[in-house]
């Protein structure tokens, strides 16, 4: 039977490798290349699995590299849900949770889903990262470059113009001047 001291560490390394995602999302969310890379250990890595192949991104320059151009092309709007943890020994976990993906650049739309499988590492007090295992289930940039570009925000109306008091429409014009052409042939016959 765990003592209450095992007990609680146990929820609060839980608790800790659960945060990690979100702060992941958070990090994505506000454009903080430093931030995400922050959360990984330093021999820390990421691995995107697609139908084209895999390709594989560790150290901290790499993850830099990687996710300043990622961040800047598509302007992902990450959604993670259905976080499940399973701790280890010696400061060692792993975990699984999804995503869905929408783009910021291309008014929010759908680009892709899948999972990642997680491997968690204690350094110091601190979880991190040891690596992030991204398996695409659907992603396809030409979906994410081809999306309809986020929309622009209406224009203020114009004022609408003000007649002249004398200005009349075309319609009103042409019936003034059939009348005055009447005129004289009314007057002729009054005579």
């Amino acid at each position: 039977m765990k003592t209450v001291e095992e007990i609680v560490t146990e929820l609060a390394d839980r608790e800790e490798i659960r945060d990690l995602p979100v702060r992941y999302c958070d990090c994505v969310w506000r454009g903080d290349v430093a931030g995400i890379v922050d959360l990984f250990a330093v021999d820390g890595s990421f691995i995107v699995k697609t139908p084209n192949g895999e390709t594989v991104h560790k150290g901290r320059e790499a993850l830099l590299k990687t996710y300043t151009e990622g961040l800047r092309d598509l302007l992902p709007r990450p959604y993670i849900h259905n976080h499940v943890v399973e701790l280890g020994y010696y400061g060692r976990a792993t975990g699984r949770c999804y995503l869905d993906l929408r783009s910021e650049k291309h008014n929010m739309q759908w680009i892709g889903s899948g999972y990642y499988n997680d491997e968690y590492v204690k350094v110091g007090e601190r979880w991190k990262f040891a690596s992030r295992y991204f398996t695409a289930m659907h992603f396809d940039p030409a979906t994410a470059a081809n999306a309809a570009p986020a929309a622009k925000p209406a224009a203020k109306p114009k004022p609408a113009a003000k007649l002249k008091p004398t200005a009349r429409p075309k319609a009103a014009k042409v019936k003034a001047a059939a009348r005055k052409k009447a005129a004289p042939a009314k007057r002729k016959a009054r005579r």
